[in-house]
């Protein structure tokens, strides 16, 4: 039976997460154009691009199993407004940094890397806390929500942060000058992120556990959980592979847009639009029907749905076909991404939650063994073919593994918890 789009934000305790969840969205995507726009400025080097945004990204492949350790031990409103509230500190600094001129290359490198840091140390705990305040009945329909709020951030954004760049750019301003405000005003948003937490009102319920475990021992715990919980593993199987082979497609869009499509920027601002509007689509779609049936075979469907569609996708060589059917490849991203991780989180014990999404952080880390085995056949070959067999590797390993034991065993424990739907608390 369907459920409403917005049930879930019934939920006082969640509404107050769910929007410092929607302002810290928007205050990531704002910073990757602040961010690229006054790199690209300094050093005119795309390879600098590269090392800035793998400054960000490099702390949350090392540090989120110590986020899970962190989420399962301590309260997560608590690890949550900390964490917001650093970033709005670090933030605040960095916009002083550029207005007064002082910033250089390096400054971007300590930030990305601090911003990466307390991402990884906070994201565990603030994915495992989303069914201690809706109840496992409304998981689907909260992670489908927090997805949507994501891709809304991603589309305006990055345009509301180039527009305000463009504004106090203009007459004798310095695009620094630009870059500073556009930083004051994720300072904002990440200071909205911080006190919007304060407000849930749920008490923290320390869980029992073993005064003498240690950190690893506890990081061990989670790796054995997985391995010792077929459903579990096979989740996060599923997860790792579109993050391997459909990402691919955001990488190479700016060049298909270019070399197949003959577009220019605005083609490209068409077709990430049109991947965000899908997105957003699905993500409420699943929301509306979040207590759907054997999620597992959806989860699998959807993936291999969106491989088919990639190669698609690769056989369009016009700017509205092209639209259309990347709006498709959104849907599938947004849907599949939702089911995955409420799922996890139904699934898993509450004490382990917090590792699990830890666990599932850190794996797609490996999302460069994807991409850059991809990025050398399309420069080998072409785009097109590189998207075909990225699409084709998707779609049949997912169907692969949807004859694992594992994975046949997903259905399995979601009917289990159907027939005992308490609030594992």
């Amino acid at each position: 039976m369907a459920q409403g789009i917005f049930s879930s934000l019934a939920e006082r305790d969640f509404r107050w997460l769910w929007a410092g969840t929607l302002a810290s969205s928007f205050a990531m995507n704002m910073q990757i154009v602040a961010r690229g726009w006054l790199v690209y400025d300094l050093t005119g080097s795309a390879l600098d691009l590269g090392w800035v945004t793998l400054s960000f990204t490099l702390p949350q492949v090392a540090f989120s199993l110590w986020g899970g350790v962190v989420a399962d031990r301590l309260s997560k409103r608590v690890i949550i407004t900390l964490a917001q509230s650093l970033n709005f500190l670090a933030t605040s600094a960095m916009a002083v940094i550029v207005i007064t001129g002082r910033v250089d290359f390096w400054d971007f490198i300590w930030f990305g890397f601090f911003n990466g840091t307390v991402l990884a140390l906070s994201m565990p705990a603030r994915q495992a806390y989303v069914p201690e305040l809706v109840g496992e009945g409304r998981v689907f329909n909260a992670i489908a929500l927090n997805t949507a709020s994501w891709n809304l951030s991603r589309i305006v954004g990055p345009s509301l942060a180039g527009g305000l760049i463009a504004i106090f750019a203009a007459g004798d301003r310095t695009s620094a000058f630009g870059v500073g405000i556009v930083y004051c005003m994720i300072a904002l948003l990440y200071l909205v992120a911080a006190v919007s937490v304060l407000f849930v009102r749920q008490p923290f319920r320390p869980r029992a556990r073993d005064a003498t475990q240690t950190a690893l021992g506890d990081i061990a715990d989670g790796f054995r959980y997985v391995l010792a919980n077929p459903p579990v593993f096979g989740l996060i199987l599923l997860s790792l592979m579109p993050f391997l082979f459909s990402m691919p497609i955001n990488t190479l869009l700016p060049a298909f847009n270019k070399d197949i499509l003959g577009g220019g920027a605005d083609g490209l601002g068409f077709l990430l639009t049109s991947m965000g509007v899908g997105a957003i689509v699905g993500s409420l779609m699943l929301a509306r029907v979040g207590d759907l049936k054997r999620k597992g075979t959806w989860l699998i469907w959807t993936s291999i749905a969106g491989g088919a569609r990639m190669m698609a996708f690769a056989e369009t060589f016009e700017i509205v076909a092209a639209t259309v059917v990347i709006a498709l490849v959104g849907w599938c991203s947004a849907w599949n991404m939702a089911l995955n991780r409420g799922l996890l989180q139904v699934i898993a014990e509450p004490e382990m939650r917090g590792r699990i999404m830890s666990i599932d952080m850190m794996s797609h880390g490996l999302m460069p063994l994807g991409i850059l085995p991809i990025t050398f056949l399309a420069e080998a070959t072409s785009i097109h073919v590189a998207l075909v067999v990225a699409g084709a590797i998707l779609a049949l390993s997912v169907l692969w593994l949807g004859r694992m034991p594992a994975v046949k065993a997903i259905n399995r424990a979601e009917e289990g918890q159907q027939q005992n739907p308490s609030l594992r608390s």
